[in-house]
């Protein structure tokens, strides 16, 4: 019988706390209405690209850190995830740069 005070056996992961997902589903859903207002606001093109590209990165990263549960993993395992960023952040400046210029 496991009980709350005795602590854990040696070979086992710590257990976390789960995260409120529907908390975080809203703030996503509350930057996908901020998105498609921004899309319409009359500023400069150049703008909206940059701050819808920096919401959609906000919101990928809210999804890979609750959703996909990095937050929780260890340290080695978000490395290999999070890796890619570099390339994938030349790549949208370079399609950011041909649709502007």
């Amino acid at each position: 019988m496991s009980h709350p005070d005795h602590p854990a056996s040696p070979g086992t992961r710590p257990t976390h706390a789960h995260p409120n997902y529907i908390l975080i589903w809203v703030f996503l859903a509350a930057l996908t209405a901020v998105e498609l207002s921004v899309a319409f606001l009359p500023w400069p093109k150049t703008v909206i690209i940059l701050v819808l590209v920096g919401m959609a990165f906000w919101k990928a990263a809210l999804v890979g850190l609750y959703y996909m549960h990095l937050r929780f993993e260890p340290k080695r395992l978000r490395i290999l995830a999070i890796a890619p960023l570099p390339l994938f952040a030349v790549l949208v400046l370079a399609v950011i740069t041909e649709y502007i210029w």
